[in-house]
């Protein structure tokens, strides 16, 4: 069974640390204590029943308490397996980037980073080549190297 336990916003990794040594320690029936990537003031506790679950919670610091629904793993799955993803951007495209600082300027794709998911980028703006390292949902693809279509295509 997979419960959501209610903690202080930014002490999600502290409390990871106190539930698994309390579970450790007590030798309880709990199998996995996570913190999903972007999901802030909850952590994930898999046990097997709610009064191993509550044991390993119950009274600790930052611990609000625990969500009364139970979730199955189809429910978190996208929270906990990497997305794949086709990037559609490519070295020596020319991207606008979407998200400040840069809001705006138009950038040459220098390298892809796919497992950080980042792009670095030398602006065309700029007097000295500079590059600058951004997310790729910050950047659109405006114009292919090879120009193989003169449409806009969005990097995601």
């Amino acid at each position: 069974m997979i419960f959501i336990i209610k903690v202080t916003t930014n002490k999600e990794d502290k409390t990871v640390d106190l539930i698994t040594e309390r579970a450790e320690k007590k030798q309880l029936n709990v199998f996995s204590v996570l913190r999903p990537n972007g999901l802030r003031g909850y952590i994930l506790l898999e046990s097997e029943d709610r009064e191993s679950a509550e044991e390993a919670s119950y009274n600790l610091p930052y611990v609000k308490g625990i969500i009364g629904k139970t979730l199955t793993y189809e429910e978190i799955k996208n929270m906990i397996e990497p997305s794949i993803t086709t990037i559609s951007i490519k070295e020596g495209d020319i991207v606008e980037l979407i998200a400040e600082p840069f809001k705006k300027e138009k950038a040459k794709v220098l390298r892809i980073d796919k497992q950080k998911e980042e792009v670095v980028v030398s602006l065309l703006g700029a007097v000295v080549p500079l590059p600058v390292t951004v997310k790729l949902d910050n950047v659109r693809v405006i114009r292919r190297d090879s120009e193989e279509s003169g449409e806009t295509q969005n990097a995601n």
